[in-house]
């Protein structure tokens, strides 16, 4: 099993290479963005790798810990869908002696989650004071659970991607992310580029959750167009750094019109964990 220094660090690097990556539309090496910094970021990570490390804590405690730390250091949500995202594995992986064992291990994590880790979870998202996060009938944040954290997840699935991984043992991380990080790395990208490549796969897969209950449908798969256009030029033998400029115009335009494809980038960051804790078992 991996000891708990090794998951810390797993979580600090994930965290530091999503922000690092030149991801267009979300804060990143080359340019800030959406009133936030990479430092809010880098900062952000080293509160919460300590509290998502640690044994013996539940889903919810761990994600309450975590965005309690997150905003005793800065004044913005620069890490909520992480946080979520990086719970369950953090619990998971506890379990495993090795990374084939995960998925199941995952599983198990996600079934056994109680009404106690919503009432966590939605005090945490309270807390994060998350925007775009907009009203339902049923079950709203704002309400005090009575269902399981996964049931709520279930609930919010068509409109949040980070909800559908609880539903889905984090199928769309596995089978999108992982493979065309991994593969990325493996044909000489730099982890920063990869980690854009996998980000640009997935956003070309799936229209941004945040952007569309923010900006609409519409707006989302535009985004996710464009992204396609991107991810073909790569399949002809391209590396990505070699669209540098595309990528750094788009990122530019993206901003101007505050259009953050930031679900994408938690699901980029948790692509990352996972990457982190496969290499660890190597």
């Amino acid at each position: 099993m991996l000891s708990t220094s090794i998951i810390h660090n797993c979580i600090v690097w994930a965290c530091e290479q999503e922000v690092s990556a030149p991801k267009p539309g979300n804060v990143n090496c080359l340019s800030d963005g959406h009133n936030m910094q990479v430092a809010d970021f880098i900062n952000s990570a080293h509160a919460i790798a300590p509290i998502m490390s640690q044994p013996n804590i539940t889903v919810g405690e761990m994600i309450l810990q975590a965005i309690t730390a997150t905003r005793k250091i800065v004044d913005c949500n620069t890490n909520l869908g992480i946080v979520l995202l990086f719970a369950p594995l953090c619990v998971a992986i506890q379990h495993c002696t090795k990374f084939e064992q995960l998925s199941k291990a995952l599983d198990k994590v996600l079934n056994n989650l109680s009404i106690d880790d919503a009432k966590l979870c939605y005090q945490a998202i309270r807390l994060a004071e998350a925007g775009g996060m907009g009203k339902v009938e049923q079950h709203d944040i704002q309400s005090r659970p009575t269902i399981t954290l996964k049931q709520a997840m279930e609930m919010a699935k068509k409109r949040d991607s980070v909800a559908r991984q609880y539903v889905n043992n984090y199928d769309e991380i596995l089978s999108i992310g992982l493979p065309n990080l991994t593969s990325a790395i493996n044909c000489g990208e730099s982890v920063e580029w990869a980690t854009a490549f996998a980000y640009l796969r997935f956003l070309s897969s799936i229209p941004d959750t945040l952007i569309c209950r923010k900006q609409g449908l519409k707006c989302a798969q535009q985004v996710t167009e464009k992204a396609r256009l991107l991810t073909d030029k790569i399949s002809k033998n391209k590396k990505l750094s070699q669209l540098s400029v595309d990528i750094i115009l788009w990122d530019n335009e993206l901003k101007h019109k505050a259009i953050n494809p930031g679900t994408t980038a938690d699901m980029t960051a948790a692509t990352l964990l996972v990457y982190a804790f496969e290499q660890t078992f190597c």
